[in-house]
């Protein structure tokens, strides 16, 4: 069965930009025209043969659909759209799909705007964000960065042939090549610092707070901004954000992401994750990496030939504030709007260091296999406080058969109906609800009381 995908925005840039007709573009490719206005205007898939022939008559590459879906797509749009100062105009999924496919470029607009300058409500002052700028980006990317992966996947190779221990092969990678030893210090030397690289005295000094397995991601991330500098700047100048910081944000994700493909080479990482179902505590050991880090590869799987499991993952602590949010491939909306306390992630911070397996049905649609475990951050000494978070990642119930973590569970069942936050989630009947959602009124009736305190008027 071919491989199908919706990227009409695309097709219709490539076929603007070669300045040809819809007719001339479909007689080049064997197709009717009426067929190829249906695919622009994403009511038709585009299939891995019409990708194959746009690729060898036009040069297409397909790994920039990674980052062509105009907004994040018609969900992430309408997550846009429920902030309050839309509230009166009433949008459905109808008008939002229209627009995407009637003005992409539009959309793509607004969703940029509405990403660098916040929101807040009208007359609300406009700030920019500039975590929320580098994560559009990334999740434009899909998170996930061909050139940097081949050049890491190179390296690995490289560091297995030196033989020995991989952390030992970095550093002495490190030594030869760029004249930079690495320094174990005591937590007396470098009391409020993990790692740091000192120029002047040619050390990477890092600090005995460490784990193993942060020790090895730091080793990677050092040879990263040794030997992947330009491939880094390169996504970065592509990205063309607003400010210093953001180009921060987004630098500093990109040499994470370049160590942890150090650390995980693509294609070993893949065959691994195959062969023991996604098996993280497994994978943790067999590449010397730590859950948060596994975790966060397994959202990068999206290699054009050879794509992994689509993964989205959150990070919250226990008041649910999210620090890290990736969708990855899976356009999931369990990534946006604030948590839902029904999320078992939740549950998690009660139970430390088990894994806590959940379905999940969104309000968006669809049903979800969550995994959810506390982490803590490495370096914390007696009398220190200890942060802990928890990491929940997310799949497909349709993926997630072949699974570790869904051994027992039956995943066609109904699951735990969740939403983007109450101010967000218009669930008439949850009894967990703590709001009403923005811009819907509140339903008060002395003679009557329902599920929930927060009755709210329906559409």
């Amino acid at each position: 069965m071919e491989s199908k995908m919706f990227a009409g925005h695309a097709v219709r840039r490539l076929r603007r930009g070669h300045a040809l007709t819809q007719a001339a573009m479909a007689q080049a490719l064997g197709i009717s025209a009426s067929y190829l206005n249906l695919i622009e205007r994403n009511q038709r898939p585009l299939t891995a043969t019409l990708l194959v022939a746009l690729a060898e008559r036009y040069g297409f590459d397909a790994r920039t659909l990674a980052a062509s879906e105009p907004g994040g797509g018609a969900e992430a749009l309408r997550r846009r759209l429920a902030d309050p100062m839309f509230a009166d105009l009433a949008l459905d999924r109808a008008d939002i799909a229209e627009w995407l496919a009637g003005a992409p470029g539009g959309a793509e607009a607004f969703a940029r705007a509405f990403d660098r300058l916040g929101s807040g409500g009208a007359g609300a002052p406009v700030t920019a964000d500039p975590a929320a700028e580098a994560r559009a980006t990334i999740e434009r990317w899909r998170n996930h960065f061909p050139d940097l992966d081949a050049q890491a996947e190179a390296l690995a190779d490289e560091l297995r042939l030196a033989g020995g221990d991989p952390a030992a092969a970095m550093a002495d990678r490190l030594r030869v090549r760029h004249h930079l030893s690495v320094r174990l210090l005591p937590v007396e030397a470098m009391p409020d610092r993990l790692h740091r690289t000192d120029l002047h005295a040619r050390q990477l000094q890092l600090s005995e707070r460490l784990d193993p397995a942060s020790r090895s991601f730091a080793l990677a991330r050092a040879l990263g901004h040794a030997e992947a500098r330009g491939e880094v700047d390169a996504v970065v100048r592509g990205a063309g954000l607003s400010d210093r910081t953001a180009e921060q944000w987004l630098r500093r994700h990109l040499h994470g992401y370049f160590a942890a493909a150090v650390m995980m080479p693509y294609a070993r990482f893949l065959r691994a994750c195959e062969a023991t179902g996604y098996d993280l505590a497994l994978l943790g050991r067999r590449f010397g990496a730590g859950f948060e880090h596994v975790a966060h590869r397994l959202t990068t799987l999206n290699r054009v030939g050879a794509r992994g499991l689509s993964f989205c993952l959150l990070r919250l602590d226990r008041a649910g504030q999210v620090s890290k949010r990736f969708a990855g491939a899976s356009q999931s909306p369990l990534v946006e709007g604030a948590p839902c306390p029904l999320l078992g992630a939740f549950d998690a911070f009660a139970r430390g260091g088990e894994s806590i397996v959940q379905l999940v049905e969104p309000e968006e649609g669809g049903r979800w296999l969550t995994l959810s475990r506390t982490v803590t951050p490495p370096g914390a000494l007696a009398g220190e406080v200890r942060a802990r978070f928890v990491v929940m990642l997310g799949v497909a119930a349709d993926q997630a058969g072949g699974l570790a973590a869904a051994r027992g569970i039956d995943l066609s069942a109904p699951g735990m109906p969740v939403g983007p936050g109450c101010r967000a989630c218009t669930r008439s009947d949850c009894p967990q609800r703590s709001a009403p959602p923005a811009g819907r009124a509140m339903r008060l009736d002395d003679r009557e009381g329902g599920l929930t305190p927060f009755a709210f008027a329906g559409d």
